[in-house]
């Protein structure tokens, strides 16, 4: 599939605070759609934009970032009335977000809240991630200079709608000027992004979407519960016609990688275990009940 012909859809939220684990909510989302021609310029957008009372005061200096104040949101609805309909938005599409990880993990809260979750997407794309990889001598990173790098117009920045326009077409820009392969699966290897693992029998979606283990001892579970597997599997390694062989295919490998790279941050302690698979806890030893 070439994911110029996808559905791309860049997103951003603005919200009460950095942590929803300690509650803080989202007031402000928008996702634009953005469709591209036969020669893969961009034609059209279409914007979705919805703030949100979060239930609670908007601190002082969360306004002064984003403009956004209490009687703005004083009678909007709540994220549930509308989160639905933005988990169909991202579902399926080429998702597109600047320090994707922080907007993923507000939205994962609301859904959660709404007993959904992540929407099974197409590809996840960080132009945060893309900066670092295409302009290593830039001393910032933020959506702001990006923009000034490739000539992207972004006009009232850190509200929803415009942050994410911009983000949206820096990464069409860069995918131009950086040859990013036309096949949907070749944008993980291109530009660290998070697509469907390779086909190997290991690691695929369920029925509702979720990367899942196919195999092995966490066999149904999703992958993000077990990143120790995913280290594991990146590094482990057994005997074939007398010689120490990967286990795992050199793509599930990659995928393996990148992905505890982009969303584990690559934080997982390695070097706290070995190569043993014992030493993870993922292999009953031999004789031991089932």
């Amino acid at each position: 599939m070439r994911w110029r012909e996808a559905r791309i859809v860049a997103f951003d939220t603005e919200t009460t605070g950095l942590f929803p684990e300690e509650g803080h909510r989202v007031i402000e989302f928008a996702g634009v759609e953005m469709r591209l021609g036969p020669d893969g310029a961009l034609v059209d957008t279409v914007r979705h934009e919805f703030l949100f009372n979060p239930g609670a005061p908007i601190p002082r200096e969360v306004t002064e970032v984003n403009h956004i104040r209490d009687e703005d949101v004083a009678d909007q609805p709540e994220f549930s009335v509308r989160g639905r309909e933005i988990h169909a938005l991202l579902q399926g599409s080429v998702l597109v977000a600047h320090n994707l990880p922080f907007d993923q993990r507000f939205l994962t809260a609301e859904f959660t809240r709404l007993e959904l979750g992540w929407p099974a997407t197409a590809a996840e794309v960080d132009t945060s991630d893309l900066s670092r990889l295409f302009h290593k001598e830039a001393r910032s990173h933020r959506l702001g200079e990006l923009c000034s790098r490739l000539e992207v117009s972004l006009l009232e920045a850190h509200r929803a709608g415009n942050d994410a326009e911009a983000c949206g077409r820096c990464f069409l820009a860069m995918a131009d000027r950086f040859g990013a392969p036309a096949e949907l699966e070749g944008l993980g290897d291109w530009g660290d992004a998070i697509v469907d693992p390779p086909a190997t029998g290991h690691i695929g979606r369920d029925a509702s979407g979720r990367l899942v283990f196919l195999d092995g001892p966490n066999v149904s579970r999703p992958v993000e519960l077990h990143p120790d597997t995913l280290a594991w599997m990146g590094m482990a390694r057994e005997r074939r016609h007398g010689e120490w062989d990967w286990r795992y295919p050199d793509p599930l490998r990659r995928w393996a990688a990148r992905w505890l790279r982009v969303r584990a941050s690559g934080r997982f302690p390695q070097h706290m275990k070995g190569f043993g698979a014992l030493d993870w806890g993922l292999d009953l030893p031999l004789g031991a009940p089932q």
